[in-house]
């Protein structure tokens, strides 16, 4: 697939020099802090050494206070209290976050988690239900209910009070609830925007910390918790997520809760140091799978598990999900491509992808959604059927907002909710077909031809040969990677392979490669290049190519090496610059 190329506006020289001298560090170095913002010493500093201390105070958050009151009366009233969450990563790690820390200092205290088949996403009747049925007079949402207006007033009718904790793009009216604690309301003047559930969670567990004089301390083995909701669901690991992040790897790397350790077992991670990537592939998945499979009440006894017995049979459950789930959307993926190709060859011509079939499974269409614009990169949305209607998941393509073309449809839908690049949905299966035409044609007006080309973004140039230790010692210290500060992407141009380059892969689908540059053709790099092995031919061939590449680290029978993670490969490429 063409991609192209675009290496991002850089820093002026005269600010790269002057950070470059002022830190000791090499000009590309200071480039890649001064394209992330920082452009001072004390900026670096507070980069490279993130704080708990700088983490803002929670009662900047609006309605902190009426949440914070409201729990201390429902603990000295001794009320039911409910802990309700989402049935992905970030709702269960929320559950588990707040539900564990109450408990530790109250008893009459419980959770609940909806079914995503029967309940669906966010607040729903069963849930208030259940709290009705079992005397629950107050309930924490938490990843959700910002929207629920209606269902949190049909609580508060029947006598339970709600306190939001949610992370998502409120309506144009407030629920009715106790306390609403989102940074995305227009009327909260907190700092940071962009909290995880899991996140806003900690905030009101800070919250009730700081006003009944618990130490911070007894708060960081809760970490773990938040950096798994961080990196799952893809929020920017900027300003206070970047702090959260930083001291949650610590935890999950050096004192992971029972629940997690166990899944970093099952992983293969035990002897790895643990980055946001490895639990974006690796934990989150797992986690996520039982909420998509079964029940997310199996992630959350998971995540709460306090021995090492129950957290291995847990985890062990989690896992049997995760493959059958591997399995399914797998199936699903290939299904669907026949499908598309089939309308390559009758000359179809879209902008846009909208599948929709009644047998597939609805845990997994988010994951299939995602797998079908790797092959055909257009704005995508993939539906099956769920208690009598049509309902899926959409992803989109880089700069465009499939939540606004979705919204232009919202009068054919049942409900919808989400955020740029992915979003939920649900309508009546007699209307997909009107969806259908209608999403294309908004699609076909409104996405441009670039958004059209899957695009790799460069930080910058940079020859092979200034990849040395020291380089790379400091690079890993950007970490956490993460939106907002994604791993810095490299381009060289006219590297060739040393003859020693192979396919590998079960399916033979991957280059192996050992890169040389004509200033110093005697040092090779070692490098892989994933999905692109029908370059082969070229490459080895001995004729020059440009790539596109960030830098890892490779970890093999006890032995670490510094290794090129090659994102394209062209001859001759054409790089667009972004002018300042």
């Amino acid at each position: 697939m063409e991609k192209r190329w675009v290496l991002k506006q850089q820093g002026s020289p005269e600010e790269n020099e002057k950070l470059s001298k002022e830190l000791n560090i090499e000009p590309v170095l200071a480039n890649l802090l001064v394209q992330r913002g920082v452009k001072t010493f004390d900026q670096a500093k507070a980069f490279f050494r993130p704080q708990l201390d700088d983490l803002y105070d929670p009662f900047r958050m609006k309605d902190m206070d009426r949440a914070i009151e409201r729990i201390g009366k429902a603990i000295q009233d001794n009320e039911h209290i409910l802990v309700y969450g989402d049935y992905d990563v970030d709702g269960t790690t929320s559950v588990a976050l707040v539900y564990s820390f109450f408990k530790e200092i109250y008893d009459n205290i419980g959770y609940y988690v909806p079914d995503r088949y029967s309940e669906g996403y966010g607040i729903s009747l069963q849930g208030i239900q259940h709290a009705q049925e079992n005397s629950y007079s107050l309930i924490i949402a938490l990843d959700c209910g910002i929207k629920a207006n209606e269902k949190i007033q049909y609580a508060k009718e029947n006598g339970i009070d709600f306190i939001i904790c949610d992370h998502h793009l409120p309506g144009d009216e407030l629920p009715n609830a106790e306390a609403v604690l989102d940074p995305k309301r227009f009327d909260c003047d907190y700092p940071f925007k962009d909290l995880s559930g899991c996140g806003v969670g900690f905030k009101l567990i800070q919250g009730y910390a700081k006003t009944n004089n618990i130490p911070f301390e007894n708060l960081i083995q809760y970490l773990d918790l938040v950096v798994v909701s961080i990196a799952s669901d893809i929020v920017s690991i900027t300003d206070e997520n970047r702090i959260l992040a930083h001291y949650g790897l610590i935890q999950l790397n050096e004192n992971p809760r029972e629940g997690l350790k166990s899944i970093i077992n099952l992983s293969g991670l035990a002897e790895k140091q643990i980055a946001v990537e490895d639990i974006v592939f690796k934990i989150g998945p797992r986690i996520n799978a039982a909420g998509r499979m079964e029940s997310a009440h199996k992630a959350v006894e998971l995540l709460l598990a306090v021995n090492a017995r129950k957290a291995k049979v847990a985890a062990n459950s989690v896992n049997f999900f995760n493959d059958a789930r591997k399995n399914i959307d797998r199936n699903i993926t290939q299904e669907a491509l026949r499908l598309l190709a089939q309308e390559v060859e009758l000359g179809e011509k879209k902008l846009s992808t909208v599948l929709y079939n009644s047998k597939w499974h609805k845990g997994v269409v988010g994951i299939v959604a995602s797998r079908l614009i790797e092959t055909y990169y257009r704005p995508t949305v993939v539906l099956t059927a769920s208690n009598g209607l049509a309902t899926g998941s959409a992803r989109s393509v880089v700069g465009y907002d499939i939540y606004q073309a979705i919204e232009s449809c919202s009068d054919l839908l049942e409900n919808f909710g989400g955020h740029m690049y992915a979003a939920g949905l649900t309508l009546q299966i007699d209307k997909v077909p009107e969806f259908i035409k209608r999403f294309e044609k908004i699609v076909s007006e409104t996405i441009r031809d670039d958004q059209l080309i899957p695009q790799v973004d460069i930080d910058s140039r940079l020859k092979l040969k200034d990849i040395t230790p020291k380089f790379y010692k400091i690079l890993k210290q950007f970490q956490p990677f993460g939106p907002g500060n994604m791993a810095p992407v490299f381009v060289t141009k006219e590297v060739a392979d040393n003859g020693e380059g192979r396919i590998v892969g079960l399916s033979k689908e991957h280059l192996k490669l050992s890169l040389v540059q004509e200033d110093e053709p005697f040092k090779s790099y070692p490098a892989i290049a994933f999905q692109q092995a029908d370059l082969y031919e070229y490459i080895h061939s001995g004729d020059y190519f440009d790539i596109c590449y960030s830098i890892d680290e490779n970890c093999f029978r006890g032995r670490t090496t510094l290794q090129l993670n090659i994102k394209d490969i062209q001859v001759n490429s054409l790089i667009e610059e972004i002018e300042s």
